[in-house]
């Protein structure tokens, strides 16, 4: 398969049987593999679980496949590459990095195969993470020199790291600036500590729009925290949805509520000031223009 396959969901039905119906010239375990790849896309995230649950209108699309060290190259689109960086947009369900449990299907691993598919020695070089379920605007160095020239000018050279967010509730605020000090609890998990215990960690906001349930946000980093935004929209009481970790209790994208829409950054090497910015997810919008939608 060497397209991109787009269907639109008719009935509901879980995520298999209707790729089954739909690639009906294919053996079982062929479609199961194109899941177990990645290779499967819901409204514009990667999804491996057999039993999703599908709703009528739904964009289901299929990735066509890439050859590179046997391994499928897939979900990431490249916003920029040249000899020292690629840039990308990271969907959400992708790691930026292996774990103990996922080695294979990570956003590392997909790309080092597509810079080895030029020379076997070619490699990338994590410069920062999104979390899992966070798409969005991610850079990769391709040398070693380039990621630490990055990482040690990180806060000099990062001109602008711009966020989306569907949080829980109507935020009464139109913008605002939370700072706080953050720590990381045993289990991994990040929580407000009293002032000076920690890191300090800054974030603004604009309210974009709200429908009374839920607020789309434009949030601005001015310090790299670790799950800074999802700490912080807890802190205020208004988690991002999908986010049970740091108390969201509604989940109606099927996703975490949080994109990294635009970075903007000074090119490590030929100084240039390069910007990318994606667009808000359809997932975002439809869920307010659905609510905001007039009643017949």
């Amino acid at each position: 398969m060497a397209k991109e396959i787009t269907m639109t969901v008719s009935k509901p039905q879980d995520l298999l049987p209707f790729l089954l119906e739909q690639f009906s010239n294919k053996g079982r375990n062929k479609v199961k593999m194109m899941l177990t790849r990645g290779q499967v896309m819901v409204d514009g995230r990667i999804i491996t679980r057999h039993d999703h649950k599908l709703e009528p209108q739904q964009t289901v699309k299929v990735l066509g496949t890439a050859s590179g060290m046997g391994e499928v190259l897939h979900g990431i689109r490249i916003l920029f590459e040249d000899e020292h960086l690629l840039v990308i947009d990271k969907p959400p369900g992708l790691l930026s990095i292996a774990t103990d449990q996922e080695h294979e299907r990570t956003a590392y691993r997909i790309l080092t195969n597509h810079v080895r598919a030029a020379s076997k020695d070619n490699r990338i070089f994590i410069v920062h993470r999104l979390d899992r379920e966070t798409s969005g605007v991610m850079m990769f160095a391709k040398h070693e020199s380039v990621q630490q020239a990055l990482q040690n000018s990180w806060r000099d050279s990062v001109l602008n790291r711009t966020y989306v967010a569907v949080v829980e509730g109507e935020v009464a605020k139109s913008e605002g600036t939370i700072e706080t000090w953050l720590k990381e609890s045993g289990t991994k998990t990040m929580f407000v500590s009293r002032p000076g215990d920690g890191v300090k960690a800054v974030t603004s906001f604009k309210r974009l729009e709200t429908n009374g349930t839920f607020s789309l946000l434009e949030l601005h980093l001015q310090t790299g925290r670790k799950n800074q935004i999802r700490v912080h929209m807890q802190s205020i009481g208004h988690p991002v949805v999908g986010d049970r970790r740091y108390g969201s209790r509604q989940n109606p994208i099927g996703r975490l509520g949080l994109h990294a829409r635009l970075l903007t950054f000074r090119h490590p090497v030929t100084e240039e000031i390069l910007t990318f910015e994606t667009a808000i997810p359809v997932a975002f919008r439809r869920l307010f223009s659905q609510r905001n939608a007039p009643k017949g």
